[in-house]
Protein backbone atom coordinates (compact mmCIF):
# COMPACT_ATOMS: atom_id res chain seq x y z
CA UNK A 1 0.00 0.00 0.00
CA UNK A 2 1.05 3.31 -1.33
CA UNK A 3 0.42 6.73 -0.02
CA UNK A 4 -1.16 9.32 -2.76
CA UNK A 5 0.58 11.92 -4.17
CA UNK A 6 -1.41 15.31 -3.41
CA UNK A 7 -2.09 17.33 -6.69
CA UNK A 8 -3.83 20.67 -6.17
CA UNK A 9 -4.71 23.13 -8.76
CA UNK A 10 -7.40 26.42 -9.18
CA UNK A 11 -9.00 24.21 -11.56
CA UNK A 12 -8.21 21.71 -14.67
CA UNK A 13 -4.99 23.26 -16.06
CA UNK A 14 -3.08 21.08 -13.56
CA UNK A 15 -4.39 18.28 -15.14
CA UNK A 16 -1.99 18.76 -17.28
CA UNK A 17 0.83 18.22 -14.42
CA UNK A 18 -1.55 15.08 -13.51
CA UNK A 19 -1.15 13.59 -16.56
CA UNK A 20 2.68 14.00 -17.08
CA UNK A 21 2.85 12.29 -13.55
CA UNK A 22 1.27 9.42 -14.51
CA UNK A 23 2.90 8.79 -17.97
CA UNK A 24 6.04 9.86 -15.86
CA UNK A 25 5.07 7.25 -12.32
CA UNK A 26 2.17 4.99 -13.65
CA UNK A 27 2.29 3.13 -10.55
CA UNK A 28 1.55 5.82 -8.24
CA UNK A 29 -1.76 6.95 -6.47
CA UNK A 30 -2.62 10.42 -7.40
CA UNK A 31 -5.29 12.36 -5.50
CA UNK A 32 -6.35 15.93 -7.50
CA UNK A 33 -7.97 18.46 -5.82
CA UNK A 34 -9.65 21.25 -8.42
CA UNK A 35 -10.60 24.81 -6.75
CA UNK A 36 -12.63 24.95 -9.43
CA UNK A 37 -15.46 27.03 -7.48
CA UNK A 38 -12.76 29.75 -7.12
CA UNK A 39 -11.18 29.43 -10.17
CA UNK A 40 -9.65 31.66 -12.12
CA UNK A 41 -6.44 32.39 -9.73
CA UNK A 42 -4.51 34.16 -12.03
CA UNK A 43 -6.50 37.58 -12.03
CA UNK A 44 -7.02 37.33 -8.17
CA UNK A 45 -4.13 39.48 -5.56
CA UNK A 46 -1.61 37.18 -4.48
CA UNK A 47 -3.43 37.52 -0.84
CA UNK A 48 -6.93 35.80 -1.74
CA UNK A 49 -4.69 32.75 -4.10
CA UNK A 50 -2.70 32.37 -0.78
CA UNK A 51 -5.53 31.83 1.42
CA UNK A 52 -7.26 29.70 -1.15
CA UNK A 53 -4.00 27.78 -1.90
CA UNK A 54 -3.23 26.69 2.04
CA UNK A 55 -7.02 25.79 2.61
CA UNK A 56 -6.91 23.29 -0.11
CA UNK A 57 -3.51 22.00 0.82
CA UNK A 58 -4.75 21.75 4.06
CA UNK A 59 -7.11 19.51 3.00
CA UNK A 60 -4.76 17.45 1.01
CA UNK A 61 -1.94 17.33 3.48
CA UNK A 62 -5.05 15.52 6.05
CA UNK A 63 -5.56 12.82 3.43
CA UNK A 64 -2.67 11.30 4.42
CA UNK A 65 -0.93 12.06 0.85
CA UNK A 66 2.94 11.42 0.93
CA UNK A 67 3.66 14.78 -1.30
CA UNK A 68 2.05 17.80 -2.37
CA UNK A 69 2.46 19.51 -5.83
CA UNK A 70 1.20 22.45 -6.44
CA UNK A 71 0.15 22.44 -10.06
CA UNK A 72 -0.82 26.02 -10.68
CA UNK A 73 1.83 29.01 -11.05
CA UNK A 74 -0.64 31.69 -9.39
CA UNK A 75 -0.46 29.31 -6.39
CA UNK A 76 3.06 28.80 -6.68
CA UNK A 77 4.11 32.12 -6.57
CA UNK A 78 1.68 32.79 -3.68
CA UNK A 79 2.37 30.14 -1.26
CA UNK A 80 5.15 28.07 -2.25
CA UNK A 81 7.80 29.07 0.92
CA UNK A 82 5.11 29.43 3.44
CA UNK A 83 4.05 25.77 2.15
CA UNK A 84 7.07 23.90 2.45
CA UNK A 85 7.42 25.39 6.42
CA UNK A 86 4.02 24.48 6.66
CA UNK A 87 4.05 20.68 5.88
CA UNK A 88 6.11 17.88 6.91
CA UNK A 89 6.27 16.09 3.42
CA UNK A 90 7.92 17.14 -0.16
CA UNK A 91 6.21 19.89 -1.60
CA UNK A 92 6.66 20.26 -5.32
CA UNK A 93 5.75 23.49 -7.59
CA UNK A 94 5.88 24.35 -10.81
CA UNK A 95 8.19 27.61 -11.21
CA UNK A 96 11.54 26.03 -10.25
CA UNK A 97 11.76 23.17 -12.49
CA UNK A 98 10.49 25.41 -15.60
CA UNK A 99 12.94 27.98 -15.00
CA UNK A 100 16.24 25.52 -14.54
CA UNK A 101 15.02 23.98 -17.78
CA UNK A 102 14.79 27.08 -19.90
CA UNK A 103 18.09 28.45 -18.64
CA UNK A 104 19.72 24.75 -19.46
CA UNK A 105 18.39 25.12 -23.18
CA UNK A 106 18.09 28.37 -23.75
CA UNK A 107 21.15 29.51 -26.48
CA UNK A 108 20.74 33.05 -26.81
CA UNK A 109 20.05 33.83 -23.04
CA UNK A 110 16.49 35.33 -24.22
CA UNK A 111 13.42 33.29 -22.66
CA UNK A 112 10.25 34.37 -22.79
CA UNK A 113 7.42 33.59 -20.22
CA UNK A 114 3.39 33.43 -20.39
CA UNK A 115 1.71 32.91 -17.29
CA UNK A 116 -1.46 34.68 -15.53
CA UNK A 117 -1.38 38.54 -14.10
CA UNK A 118 -1.10 36.78 -10.35
CA UNK A 119 2.32 34.73 -11.68
CA UNK A 120 3.35 37.93 -13.81
CA UNK A 121 2.77 40.31 -10.60
CA UNK A 122 4.56 38.32 -8.47
CA UNK A 123 7.75 38.30 -10.25
CA UNK A 124 8.43 34.81 -9.50
CA UNK A 125 10.03 33.13 -12.69
CA UNK A 126 12.15 36.75 -12.33
CA UNK A 127 13.47 35.60 -8.77
CA UNK A 128 13.88 32.36 -10.22
CA UNK A 129 16.16 33.50 -12.85
CA UNK A 130 17.69 36.29 -11.55
CA UNK A 131 20.81 34.51 -10.36
CA UNK A 132 21.48 32.80 -13.90
CA UNK A 133 23.98 34.99 -15.74
CA UNK A 134 23.17 35.99 -19.52
CA UNK A 135 19.65 35.52 -18.86
CA UNK A 136 16.89 38.21 -19.90
CA UNK A 137 13.32 37.28 -19.33
CA UNK A 138 10.49 38.74 -21.24
CA UNK A 139 7.08 38.15 -19.52
CA UNK A 140 3.69 38.58 -20.62
CA UNK A 141 0.04 37.63 -19.10
CA UNK A 142 -2.08 36.01 -21.17
CA UNK A 143 -5.39 35.87 -19.57
CA UNK A 144 -7.69 35.03 -22.09
CA UNK A 145 -5.79 31.54 -22.57
CA UNK A 146 -7.23 30.11 -19.46
CA UNK A 147 -10.66 31.12 -20.27
CA UNK A 148 -10.53 29.42 -23.56
CA UNK A 149 -8.66 26.09 -21.98
CA UNK A 150 -11.69 26.36 -19.25
CA UNK A 151 -14.17 26.49 -21.73
CA UNK A 152 -12.64 23.43 -24.46
CA UNK A 153 -12.14 25.71 -27.02
CA UNK A 154 -7.94 24.62 -27.66
CA UNK A 155 -8.29 26.01 -31.22
CA UNK A 156 -9.58 28.45 -33.98
CA UNK A 157 -9.91 32.14 -35.27
CA UNK A 158 -10.28 33.20 -31.60
CA UNK A 159 -7.77 31.20 -29.67
CA UNK A 160 -5.07 32.33 -32.87
CA UNK A 161 -5.89 36.06 -32.71
CA UNK A 162 -5.31 36.05 -29.12
CA UNK A 163 -2.03 34.39 -29.28
CA UNK A 164 -0.53 36.63 -32.52
CA UNK A 165 -0.92 39.72 -30.21
CA UNK A 166 0.03 38.35 -26.81
CA UNK A 167 3.08 36.49 -28.15
CA UNK A 168 3.97 39.39 -30.02
CA UNK A 169 6.27 41.30 -27.32
CA UNK A 170 8.26 38.16 -26.96
CA UNK A 171 8.73 37.41 -30.70
CA UNK A 172 10.06 40.91 -30.67
CA UNK A 173 12.38 40.13 -27.90
CA UNK A 174 13.66 37.42 -30.31
CA UNK A 175 13.49 34.63 -27.55
CA UNK A 176 14.89 31.35 -28.16
CA UNK A 177 13.17 29.76 -25.33
CA UNK A 178 9.61 29.97 -24.23
CA UNK A 179 8.56 28.81 -20.48
CA UNK A 180 4.67 27.97 -20.39
CA UNK A 181 4.33 29.39 -17.38
CA UNK A 182 0.72 28.10 -16.72
CA UNK A 183 -0.86 24.73 -16.39
CA UNK A 184 -3.83 25.80 -18.81
CA UNK A 185 -0.90 26.37 -21.49
CA UNK A 186 0.53 22.90 -22.75
CA UNK A 187 -3.23 22.42 -23.79
CA UNK A 188 -2.82 25.61 -26.06
CA UNK A 189 0.87 23.79 -27.63
CA UNK A 190 -0.40 23.59 -31.53
CA UNK A 191 -1.35 27.44 -30.92
CA UNK A 192 1.77 28.65 -29.29
CA UNK A 193 4.46 26.77 -31.23
CA UNK A 194 2.68 28.06 -34.40
CA UNK A 195 2.82 31.54 -33.84
CA UNK A 196 6.32 30.82 -32.26
CA UNK A 197 7.91 29.52 -34.89
CA UNK A 198 9.83 26.47 -35.28
CA UNK A 199 13.19 27.66 -33.47
CA UNK A 200 11.64 28.45 -30.49
CA UNK A 201 11.77 25.96 -27.60
CA UNK A 202 8.83 25.67 -25.42
CA UNK A 203 8.96 24.71 -22.13
CA UNK A 204 6.33 23.10 -20.17
CA UNK A 205 5.88 23.91 -16.88
CA UNK A 206 3.66 20.95 -16.14
CA UNK A 207 6.36 18.51 -17.70
CA UNK A 208 8.94 20.42 -15.90
CA UNK A 209 7.10 19.75 -12.43
CA UNK A 210 6.52 16.13 -13.40
CA UNK A 211 10.46 15.38 -13.83
CA UNK A 212 10.96 17.19 -10.20
CA UNK A 213 8.06 14.64 -8.54
CA UNK A 214 9.68 11.76 -9.40
CA UNK A 215 13.49 13.26 -8.43
CA UNK A 216 11.82 13.95 -4.50
CA UNK A 217 9.73 11.03 -4.28
CA UNK A 218 13.30 8.86 -5.24
CA UNK A 219 15.36 11.10 -3.07
CA UNK A 220 13.34 10.48 -0.23
CA UNK A 221 12.33 6.73 -0.42
CA UNK A 222 8.85 7.32 -1.37
CA UNK A 223 8.26 5.51 -4.75
CA UNK A 224 5.33 3.60 -4.79
CA UNK A 225 6.95 -0.43 -5.05
CA UNK A 226 6.45 -1.93 -8.61
CA UNK A 227 4.89 -3.11 -10.71
CA UNK A 228 1.62 -1.69 -9.74
CA UNK A 229 -1.11 0.42 -11.58
CA UNK A 230 -1.72 3.20 -9.91
CA UNK A 231 -4.92 4.74 -8.82
CA UNK A 232 -6.64 7.90 -10.02
CA UNK A 233 -9.07 10.34 -7.44
CA UNK A 234 -10.42 13.54 -9.02
CA UNK A 235 -12.07 16.45 -6.34
CA UNK A 236 -13.71 19.74 -7.24
CA UNK A 237 -15.00 22.38 -5.30
CA UNK A 238 -17.15 23.58 -7.88
CA UNK A 239 -19.63 21.14 -10.27
CA UNK A 240 -18.57 17.31 -10.37
CA UNK A 241 -20.58 17.15 -13.10
CA UNK A 242 -18.65 19.75 -15.84
CA UNK A 243 -15.57 19.08 -14.23
CA UNK A 244 -15.92 15.57 -15.46
CA UNK A 245 -16.66 16.16 -18.45
CA UNK A 246 -14.13 19.10 -19.25
CA UNK A 247 -11.96 16.57 -17.87
CA UNK A 248 -12.18 14.40 -19.89
CA UNK A 249 -12.23 16.58 -22.68
CA UNK A 250 -8.41 17.31 -21.78
CA UNK A 251 -6.93 14.45 -20.52
CA UNK A 252 -9.32 11.69 -21.68
CA UNK A 253 -10.67 8.56 -20.06
CA UNK A 254 -8.26 9.46 -17.00
CA UNK A 255 -11.43 10.89 -15.38
CA UNK A 256 -14.16 8.57 -14.17
CA UNK A 257 -15.93 10.03 -10.98
CA UNK A 258 -15.40 12.98 -9.80
CA UNK A 259 -16.28 13.61 -5.89
CA UNK A 260 -17.34 17.22 -4.62
CA UNK A 261 -15.28 18.82 -1.42
CA UNK A 262 -17.04 21.84 0.19
CA UNK A 263 -14.49 24.10 0.80
CA UNK A 264 -15.38 26.63 -0.94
Amino acid sequence: MSNPIGVFDSGFGGLTVARAIIDNLPGEDILYLGDTARAPYGTKTLPQVREYALECLDFLAGQDVKALVIACNSASSAVLHDARERYDMPVVEVILPAARRAAKVTKNGEVGVICTAATAVSQSYDDALAAVPGVQLTTTPCPLFVDFVEAGITGGPEVMAAAREYLLPIREAGVDTLILGCTHYPLLTGVISYVMGPDVTLVSSAEECAKEVYAELTNNGLLAPTPRTGTLRFLTTGNPERFAKLGRRLIGDYIDEVESVPLA
